[in-house]
């Protein structure tokens, strides 16, 4: 069966070619070709496309909105955002709201042939600088890496305790120790930690990920 394509885009000549190239091969079936998001969205549930070629900059309703729209209601529908712009805001609210694809104007045909397959099989067809910013911003939304204090396994679980809220006699009686064993266990994670009381301790396993909390 042909993939089903709605297409928003508000420069006529540009929705007119892109609806022509996708007709000229039976592989596809635009079902939709709008010049606002608000026209799409009014028809979307009659039409219901596999994957959907969005502008960002419409009249009205922009095309990073109208995706967060779709994909609310429809999570199977692929998104791919074509637009002129591919500054870091545009492309990271365009992936927040649902888009599985960015790609930059200009388009040529057989680009736009590839990129609604590409779509439709669950990959992210993106422009190839787009693709480095996307990267990037990946880079600097990881989370630290784990810290190693080399803690050993008891420090561990001591220290999991305390993050769990347990005081010293609580520990001592789930892991079957003496309070004075706990207390000479929570003096060393003091010293490979560096710091210098229970709650510095706790801060700063979940800050640095020493342990996951629960």
């Amino acid at each position: 069966m042909a993939i089903t394509v709605a297409i928003v885009e508000d420069n006529e000549n540009l929705r007119l070619g892109t609806t022509f190239v996708l007709k000229s091969s039976p592989a596809f079936e635009v079902v939709g070709s709008y010049e606002s998001a608000e026209k799409l969205l009014n028809e979307f549930d009659d039409i219901i496309p596999d994957v959907v070629l969005m502008d960002i900059e419409l009249p009205g309703m922009s095309g990073i909105d109208a995706t967060e729209i779709i994909k609310k209601e429809h999570h199977h529908v692929q998104i791919v955002m074509l637009s002129v712009f591919s500054d870091d805001d545009n492309v990271f609210r365009a992936i927040c709201a649902g888009a599985c694809g960015y790609v930059a104007k200009p388009v040529m045909p057989n680009q736009v042939l590839d990129l609604v397959e590409q779509a439709f099989a669950g990959a992210s067809p993106m422009s190839p600088h787009i693709a480095r910013k996307v990267l990037e911003m990946f880079k600097q939304h990881l989370p630290p890496p784990k810290a190693d204090y080399n803690l050993t396994p008891r420090e561990h679980e001591v220290l999991e305790m305390l993050i769990q809220g347990f005081d010293n006699k609580m520990i001592a009686e789930k892991l079957f120790l003496s309070t004075f064993t706990i207390r000479a266990h929570i003096r060393n994670i003091y010293d490979k930690l560096h710091v210098h009381s229970k709650s510095q301790a706790v801060a700063k396993a979940l800050k640095e990920r020493v342990i996951s909390k629960k």
